[in-house]
C-alpha cells in the first residue's frame, strides 16, 4: 500500500483521499484552514456528500487517514502527491493558477525523490507542462489524473467508476499510479497529459451541450404540442444517444459545467480556433434560464398581480443530492424573479440559510410552510421528496394551485386532478 498526500480538502480532496483510505492506503491530507482540519480530525466534514462523512470517520478511525495544516506537512513522507485545489474562473474564462502555484512553491523542496506529483483537478490542456517547469526537479513525475466525480454520488464514482485516465510521460510513471487503483475494477487509459488534460475538459463540456440541446428541444416540443418525456425517451433508446442526462430542466449550472466550459472554450481561443458551437451552446443556456423565469411571470396576468404575490420556491442547490449552492441555476432563476419585484419564500431540505442572503427571499424548514398563501409554487430542483408530499394539503394552502414544474418530477395528470394549473418543462 502507498503512501499518499492529498493537497486541499474540498469536494474532490477529501473524497478522494477517504476513498484511497478505503482501499488501504496510507492517506494524509492537507489544507490551510486550521478550522477545517481541526474538525476533519474529529469526523466532521463541512459539506454533504452522500456516504463521505461516514468514510471519513471511519478510516480516521482505523488510522488508514489524517488531518494536517499545511501542504510541506502531508507531502514530506509522501510518494504520491494529489493536488486537489481550487480551480477559481477568472474573468475572461481563464483558470486561476493561483492556488496551485502556491503549493507547488510550497512542497517543492520537502517532496522525496522518486514522486509522481498528480493533478486531480481540472486544470487547462498544458497545465502538466507548466507544473513540470515550476516544480523544476528531475527526479519528480508530473501526472494528470482527472476526476469524474459527480456530487451526491462521489464516492460511487471514485469507487466504481466508469473510466480511470492517467496522462504521463512514461509508461512506468503511469503504471505506478495505475497500481494506486489495482482494487478498482474499470478500464484504465494510458495517454499523455495533454490528452488527459482535455479529455476531462471535454466530458464535462459535451454534457454541458447534451443539456443544452435537451432544453432547446423541450422548448420547440412546447411550440408543436409534442412532450418532451417521449421525445426523450424515444431518442434515447438509440445507444449511440443514449438516455443519460436527457432531462430537461431550468438549465444547468453547478461548481464544474459552466467554469470548464469557460476554461474549454478559453483554451480553443489560445490555440486560435473558434469553438463556436460550444460558445453558442453557453450563451443558449443563458437564454433558456431566463426563459424558465419568464414560465413564471407568465403566469400572473399583470405586473401588480406579480408584485402583490408571493412565489413558493421548491428547490435553491444546482442538484439533488447535495448541499451546493455554486452557480445554482435556482438561483439564478430567482434572481430574475427578484429582479422583477417578486417576492419569494424558498425550501430546500439541505439549505437553511443563503450567504449573501438575497434581499427579498425567505428561507423555510417546512416545504408545506413556503406554500402557505402562495401565488405559485416553482420546483427547481429535483429533490425526490418533493413528489411524495401531500398536494391535497398544498392546494389548501395556496393563494392560487398553480405548479411550474421546471424539472418534470410530478406526474401532470395526477396533480392536475387535484386541481392545480400544471407547467411543466417541454410538456
Amino acid at each position: 500500500m502507498a503512501n499518499i498526500a492529498v493537497i486541499g480538502a474540498g469536494y474532490v480532496g477529501l473524497t478522494i483521499g477517504a476513498s484511497f483510505a478505503h482501499l488501504g492506503h496510507d492517506v494524509t491530507i492537507a489544507d490551510i484552514d486550521e478550522t477545517k482540519v481541526e474538525l476533519l480530525k474529529t469526523g466532521t466534514i463541512p459539506f454533504f456528500e452522500i456516504g463521505l462523512s461516514q468514510l471519513v470517520a471511519d478510516n480516521v478511525r482505523n488510522g488508514n487517514l489524517n488531518f494536517v495544516v499545511g501542504a510541506s506537512n502531508a507531502s514530506s513522507a509522501a510518494e504520491f502527491h494529489f493536488l486537489c485545489l481550487p480551480t477559481p474562473q477568472n474573468l475572461d474564462g481563464s483558470t486561476d493558477m493561483g492556488y496551485f502555484n502556491s503549493a507547488i512553491d510550497e512542497i517543492q523542496k520537502v517532496i522525496k525523490p522518486d514522486s509522481i506529483l498528480v493533478n486531480k483537478s481540472t486544470l487547462p490542456v498544458g497545465t502538466a507542462a507548466k507544473l513540470e517547469d515550476r516544480i523544476n526537479r528531475n527526479d519528480i513525475q508530473i501526472v494528470s489524473n482527472p476526476e469524474f466525480l459527480s456530487e451526491g454520488n462521489a464516492i460511487h464514482d471514485f469507487l466504481q467508476p466508469s473510466r480511470i485516465v492517467i496522462g504521463a510521460a512514461s509508461a512506468e510513471t503511469a503504471a505506478r499510479v495505475a497500481e494506486l487503483y489495482a482494487d478498482i475494477d474499470a478500464p484504465i487509459l494510458i495517454t499523455d497529459t495533454a490528452s488527459a488534460e482535455l479529455i476531462k475538459h471535454t466530458s464535462n463540456a459535451f454534457l454541458a451541450m447534451k443539456l443544452t440541446f435537451v432544453n432547446e428541444i423541450a422548448t420547440l416540443c412546447e411550440l408543436v404540442d409534442a412532450d418532451i418525456i417521449d421525445v426523450a425517451q424515444g431518442i434515447g433508446y438509440d445507444p449511440r444517444i443514449g438516455s443519460s442526462y436527457l432531462k430537461p430542466g431550468p438549465g444547468w449550472g453547478g461548481s464544474c459545467f459552466p467554469k470548464d466550459s469557460a476554461s474549454l472554450l478559453q483554451t480553443a481561443k489560445n490555440a486560435g480556433f473558434d469553438f463556436g458551437f460550444l460558445e453558442k451552446a453557453i450563451t443558449l443556456n443563458q437564454e433558456h434560464l431566463e426563459r424558465t423565469a419568464q414560465k413564471v411571470l407568465d403566469v400572473f396576468p399583470s405586473l401588480k398581480e406579480f408584485q402583490d404575490g408571493t412565489i413558493a420556491v421548491w428547490g435553491l442547490t444546482f442538484k439533488a443530492g447535495t448541499d451546493d449552492l455554486r452557480s445554482s441555476p435556482s438561483l439564478v432563476v430567482i434572481e430574475h424573479l427578484l429582479d422583477k419585484g417578486a417576492s419569494i419564500c424558498a425550501y430546500d431540505p439541505m439549505v437553511h440559510e443563503l450567504s449573501p442572503q438575497l434581499d427579498g427571499i425567505t428561507i423555510e424548514n417546512d416545504p408545506y410552510a413556503v406554500v402557505e398563501g402562495a401565488n405559485a409554487l416553482v420546483i427547481l430542483t429535483e429533490w425526490e421528496q418533493f413528489s411524495t408530499l401531500n398536494f391535497e394539503k398544498i392546494k389548501n394552502l395556496m393563494q392560487s394551485p398553480t405548479i411550474i414544474d421546471a424539472r418534470n418530477i410530478l406526474q401532470r395528470s395526477e396533480i392536475e386532478s387535484y386541481g392545480f394549473d400544471y407547467v411543466g418543462m417541454g410538456r
